[in-house]
């Protein structure tokens, strides 16, 4: 099997806070995507077991809902996606999400 990839196809999965999804799939339209998937996830990071107040009760914020929005784009699109992931997304408080960058192998790509 040949591993040597010329595909220049990378896919991106980045996780953000749900009141920010909108936003970014908005900037996102700006670029070329070949395809892509939104849903919804549970994130688990630096928070993580903190007890948080509600109604005069605690509850351990373990995991805390985040959109998962992944992308199928050409090499060329990679550094502008990132750019606008980051610029919609970021907040400046912890939690604001991840971005995973992965090369798709040309001989397992079907469209």
């Amino acid at each position: 099997m040949d591993t040597q990839d010329d595909s220049g196809v990378f896919l991106i999965i980045a996780t953000v806070k749900p009141f920010r999804a909108q936003a970014v799939l908005t900037a996102l339209e700006s670029i070329d995507i070949l395809g892509g998937t939104v849903r919804e996830a549970m994130g688990y990071g630096r928070q993580k077991n903190r007890l948080h107040r509600y109604l005069g009760s605690e509850y351990n914020a373990s995991f805390l809902p985040k959109v998962e929005i992944t992308l199928v784009v050409e090499e060329r699109e990679v550094a502008t996606a990132v750019k606008i992931l980051v610029g919609q997304a970021r907040t400046g408080r912890m939690g604001d999400g991840k971005i995973l960058i992965l090369r798709c192998l040309s001989n397992y790509l079907t469209w």
